[in-house]
């Protein structure tokens, strides 16, 4: 499956967000256990066992794993010894310790040995937060290497760009020149550098401008706000002087933290440039000036600033709104509205539109009732108002999402990301709600945003406002028939809603056993109607851990609902993910058990996850095996998941049964998968998922 449109109860899953993790460790048994752990706590893992200096070579690598999970308990294998085989490969890979007891002494002894953190696996919660922690301070590590290599590959073209730049430019620090381009020494009469080298700048300033250029420097360099351009004379070394304009901006020369300054003959119009910054429609900031907006708030946030806001606006249906305005109208429109937010504006906040209806404000305020005062006085200043376009009159309404800023979230795509959700969660309660992401009061409004989705899902149970779709599921070996995957969707106010948001509150309010016989029903009133139009066809449908549960009853009502149906118990194919059958192994069994004897087929998704994958099937019976999504990430430019899908698929062949592959996004990966012995195949690049006809 692909982007569009995720399983049916499964939360949205990252690829690239898959933790690699080497357990060293004695048994599997404990090794499976904390991978459970981690999955229920919505963390994807890649693992692998060692128990010898021999395999864990291997599986450095083999896996080339982020984490390295490892039991001091574990015999030949010493701390040093694993540390020194860890450094052996030049990689950065965290070493967590996985002790039963943390003691003072013997934690401070294995940080000595090269340990990264210690987790206790008596306290899961613990345990995870060490993990959870170790691989985002790995991925920080990570992406500072990235940048550090990005800031030389940049300082390299700016260098190489700088002497091939029209304009003077030069590089000063403490007041004295350290670089400057060829331009720069053409324009003031110098014919080498080394005439420049360790000469004032303030040598080149006329003397009436002399006392303003020096103030300037000095407030720059305490990182004073000031001005960053000065008109001024500027004095060639013949002592003519011309008028210019200085231009100043913080650089970095060698390392070392330096001022770059433009001298420009010619003045820019300082009107045409902020005309130029703004949009035509609307007036305010265009997508490019707020976004730098949004980095210079973010840059002052990490600095310690507090006191900064970003706010999404939308006005809510806009849409149908357009479409009954019509085109011609939707601009003069969008200007009214944006009128409406910068009449709210206080003097330092700024306003930008960041998509085609999306007005981003940077609000400065130091209080949080101060930015409820403002987000609700702007509502009402929308809603309460009469738009006239025309011969039309319309109202509006609008939907409100922010994110506080501080020096935790001083990430621009971070800050976007929580402000994002936190508008699609107010627009997926109705529209003209706010909604705001700050981290010290996750609680409550996590509270209360539960509230409102399982009032939603109750009705939706009631009034039948879930909906299904299907995915194709294509046969590379020509089997008969068709085959597809049942996908759930909560219709809400504002559209469709992703099984992500709404399953985990179910399953908390114990509905979920209720939605798969809702699902379960639509799907065998689909197949039905494909029978009576001779279309055979067979559907996977996924199951939550609640339905296997004896006090379900699930399959004597699936059997009566199949028998009035007139439909072969094969023709359902119940799935569940591994991870989830290997924690509730006794009752999954029995269940599969009881289905298999009423003729009914069971698939494992997400198979090959775990340690010992294939063990499991050694206690259920799985006639598909679904191979885990990670698997397919760049399939084409990884040729160790090829070896490994091939691997499973010759297992899976071996014990009689079917394997398929999700999350297939280009022809390159299917022909691959073909060549590995793949049955069945399934993801966007395929089909996109279809709205199920269950009724025809």
């Amino acid at each position: 499956m692909g982007s569009l449109i995720k399983g049916t109860h499964d939360a949205p899953m990252k690829t690239d967000s898959v933790i690699k993790i080497l357990f060293i460790e004695n048994s599997v048994e404990d090794a499976e256990q904390i991978i459970t752990l981690l999955r229920n706590a919505g963390i994807a893992v890649r693992p692998a066992r060692a128990t010898t200096p021999e395999q864990v070579h291997d599986v450095l690598e083999e896996l080339g794993p982020d984490l390295v999970l490892y039991n001091p308990s574990v015999n030949g294998l010493p701390l040093r010894s694993v540390t020194q085989q860890i450094d052996a490969t030049a990689r950065d890979i965290a070493m967590i310790a996985c002790v039963p007891k943390i003691d003072e002494q013997s934690v401070a002894d294995m940080f000595q040995e090269g340990v990264h953190g210690v987790g206790s696996r008596t306290q899961p919660k613990q345990l995870i937060t060490v993990i959870r922690r170790e691989f985002e301070s790995l991925n920080a590590r990570r992406q500072v290497r990235r940048l550090e290599t990005a800031l030389r590959e940049s300082e390299r073209r700016c260098d190489a760009l700088l002497d091939s730049s029209n304009d003077p430019i030069a590089y000063v620090h403490e007041g004295m020149h350290v670089r400057a381009n060829r331009s720069y020494l053409d324009t003031f009469g110098y014919t080498d550098y080394d005439d420049l080298l360790c000469l004032p700048v303030l040598d080149l300033i006329g003397p009436s401008d002399a006392e303003a250029f020096k103030n300037l420097l000095r407030a720059l360099s305490k990182g004073e706000k000031t001005e960053h351009r000065l008109e001024l004379h500027a004095r060639r070394a013949d002592g003519s002087t011309f008028p210019a304009t200085a231009e100043f901006a913080h650089a970095t020369f060698e390392g070392e933290p330096c001022l770059q300054i433009v001298f420009r003959r010619q003045q820019i119009d300082p009107s045409l440039v902020e005309q130029l910054q703004r949009d035509s429609v609307t007036g305010l900031f265009n997508r490019a000036r707020m976004l730098e907006c949004i980095d210079n708030a973010v840059a002052a946030a990490s600095e310690g600033q507090k006191g900064q806001t970003l706010l999404l606006i939308e006005p809510d249906n806009w849409a149908p709104i357009v479409n009954n305005v019509g085109l011609g109208k939707a601009d003069e429109l969008l200007a009214a509205f944006a009128r409406r937010v910068s009449g709210q504006l206080g003097q330092e906040d700024i306003a930008g539109l960041l998509a085609d209806h999306t007005v981003g404000v940077i609000l400065r305020t130091e209080t949080d009732e101060a930015i409820r005062d403002w987000i609700d006085g702007l509502q009402k200043a929308i809603s309460s108002e009469i738009f006239d376009l025309g011969t039309q009159s319309i109202t509006l309404t609008a939907s409100i999402g922010g994110s506080l800023l501080g020096e935790k979230n001083a990430n621009t795509d971070m800050l976007l990301n929580q402000a994002g959700q936190a508008i699609r969660s107010a627009q997926g309660q109705g529209g003209n709600r706010s909604e705001l992401h700050d981290p010290a009061a996750r609680e409550k409004a996590d509270a209360e945003r539960e509230r409102n989705w399982l009032s939603l899902l109750r009705k939706a149970l009631t009034q039948n406002e879930f909906m299904l779709y299907h995915q194709q599921t294509i046969s590379l070996q020509d089997a008969e028939g068709d085959y597809s995957e049942i996908l759930l969707r909560m219709n809400g106010p504002q559209g469709e809603v992703s099984p992500g948001f709404f399953m985990p509150i179910a399953e908390k309010n114990g509905l979920n056993a209720e939605i798969d016989r809702w699902v379960l029903n639509q799907a065998i009133t689909a197949l039905k109607t494909r029978d009576r139009h001779g279309i055979p066809t067979t559907f996977f449908v996924k199951l939550t851990p609640d339905s296997m549960q004896p006090q379900a009853n699930l399959l004597p009502w699936l059997d009566r609902a199949l028998k009035q149906a007139g439909l072969k118990h094969g023709r359902l194919v119940l799935e569940m993910t591994e991870s989830k059958v290997v924690t509730m192994l006794r009752p999954a069994q029995e269940f599969i058990t009881a289905w298999k004897k009423l003729g009914g087929y069971f698939a494992l998704e997400q198979f090959g996850s775990g340690l010992n994958s294939f063990q499991l099937l050694n206690h259920v019976d799985a006639d598909y095996l679904k191979i885990d999504r990670s698997f397919m990430a760049d399939l084409p430019q990884h040729p160790e998941n090829q070896k490994k899908i091939t691997e499973i698929c010759q297992q899976v062949h071996e014990m009689k049964r079917l394997a398929v592959a999700e999350w297939v996004e280009d022809a390159a990966s299917t022909s691959l998968l073909f060549a590995c012995g793949v049955d069945f195949v399934q993801g966007n690049f395929l089909q996109e998922p279809q709205p199920l006809v269950v009724n025809a």
